[in-house]
């Protein structure tokens, strides 16, 4: 008898080949892809850690990799900071 996650990972792969999705998604794509928007969406890394059920930090950071837009608005902000810090603003 197959387990739960066996099961939803087969069944998921049948629904992304019928959706003509790439073999490289996977049902644990999600879970990056929450963890992801979590940060990107300005939760603090306490919830995110408690949201996926990990006990270290440094457990959670494997999974954050935030997009390309993401990254240009933190370092524009930073940036912005920076310059205002220079006039005194």
């Amino acid at each position: 008898m197959k387990g739960a996650a066996h099961y939803l990972n087969d069944r998921f792969a049948e629904l992304r080949d019928e959706a003509g999705l790439p073999e490289e998604l996977v049902l644990h794509s999600l879970r990056h892809t929450y963890v992801t928007n979590l940060i990107e969406w300005g939760y603090s890394e306490k919830f995110v850690q408690d949201q996926v059920g990990h006990t270290f930090a440094s457990t959670t950071a494997i999974y954050t990799s935030v997009g390309d837009d993401y990254k240009n608005r933190v370092l524009a902000d930073a940036l912005k900071r920076n310059t205002e810090d220079r006039d005194g603003d």
